[in-house]
């Protein structure tokens, strides 16, 4: 329970759309959350896969969940006030639409649809709707991103000159042997919309948008998919900062994505939930925690505080009636960043991004 002066705010009443890979990841962040969200119930296509998710909760979790055989009837249920989605983005449109249209606030695992139209539309309806929508960015939530941040806004780095970005990862074939994996109709596409958004959003937060890209992609002899496993790209910044930007699933055996700015009076070095400050007169400062990202072998290698963190950034929005830290009109940018590299690529010419 939260304490707000003399009231007490029980917990958000919240309910899972989906059980695939990352959902355990939610159910950690959810169960750890507890003075914030209760769950109430999950939904999936296979309840198999509910229950076995369920059966991950602690004994004494607070509620006994329900799963819901439909979508009509997780709306029909009262005690839930806000939805996390963390289904492929195929079927995002048509979860969204019933969810919004219920006045149930929602959370929606990255990325908001399958390419830029899709996220538009998303974004669109729920604004409409009048209901939060908060996109899980958790990258943003770790104590060197947030500290990378609170020094890059302090303004006393001076001007921003360039930009390196690496996103070095590994899937092996087996990762991508599940139906529908890497392709343009469920996921909506490759490296670039399912593995290097998360360190998009995060290059975004701290330099802010991107005005010009020249970009390459390409599927690898590494893997047997549809999309990208590769991408490369060269960017012009709107405060005039250029950069480099690479991603890839073919880096055996994978290892930390990396983003490094360098301003006038110092650079910052942002890796693996680290962050290194070189400072040009010599000193340096050092923040944060090593941490695995999930960039080898096992996409799950990570923690779930970072989910909890945002699933309770999220939970006091709603309560207080003011946007959560990510919003989704806010996450439309990595997604047109994503849009406009995919867009060079294809035409093979540089390509202008709107301001």
């Amino acid at each position: 329970m939260e304490v707000a002066g003399d009231r007490v705010s029980p917990p958000l009443g919240v309910a899972l759309v989906g059980a695939g890979m990352v959902a355990g990841t939610h159910l950690a962040a959810i169960a750890h959350a507890r003075d914030h969200v209760i769950l109430r119930g999950v939904l999936s296509r296979r309840a198999d896969r509910a229950d076995a998710l369920l059966a991950g909760l602690p004994e004494n979790y607070q509620s006994v969940p329900r799963v819901y055989q439909s979508l009509d009837q997780l709306i029909e249920d009262d005690t839930v006030n806000a939805v996390v989605i963390i289904t492929p983005a195929n079927v995002r449109l048509e979860l969204i639409g019933p969810i919004a249209g219920s006045g149930k606030h929602i959370l929606l695992e990255k990325p908001i649809a399958r390419n830029q139209a899709e996220a538009e539309a998303v974004v669109d309806l729920c604004e409409k709707a009048g209901i939060h929508l908060g996109i899980v960015f958790q990258h943003r939530f770790r104590d060197a991103s947030r500290r990378a941040k609170r020094i890059v806004d302090a303004g006393g780095l001076g001007r921003l000159g360039a930009v390196e970005v690496a996103v070095p990862w590994w899937r092996d074939q087996a990762y991508y042997d599940e139906a529908g994996r890497g392709t343009y109709d469920r996921d909506g596409g490759g490296v670039l919309i399912t593995q290097a958004i998360h360190t998009i959003d995060l290059m975004l937060w701290l330099t802010g948008p991107v005005s010009r890209v020249q970009a390459l992609t390409a599927t690898s002899i590494l893997h047997k998919m549809e999309a990208e496993d590769f991408a490369v790209a060269g960017l012009q910044f709107a405060n005039g900062a250029v950069g480099s930007f690479t991603a890839s699933t073919c880096s055996f055996p994978g290892s930390s994505e990396s983003i490094v700015l360098h301003f006038e009076k110092a650079s910052l070095h942002l890796q693996a939930g680290v962050l290194t400050v070189s400072w040009r007169n010599g000193k340096t400062e050092t923040y944060g925690t090593d941490s695995a990202t999930g960039g080898g072998a096992d996409p799950m290698a990570f923690t779930h505080e970072w989910h909890q963190s945002v699933l309770e950034n999220f939970s006091e929005a709603v309560r207080r009636g003011v946007p959560p830290a990510i919003t989704g009109r806010e996450a439309l940018a990595a997604q047109r960043l994503i849009h406009a590299i995919e867009d060079s690529a294809r035409k093979g010419r540089t390509c202008e991004l709107e301001q």
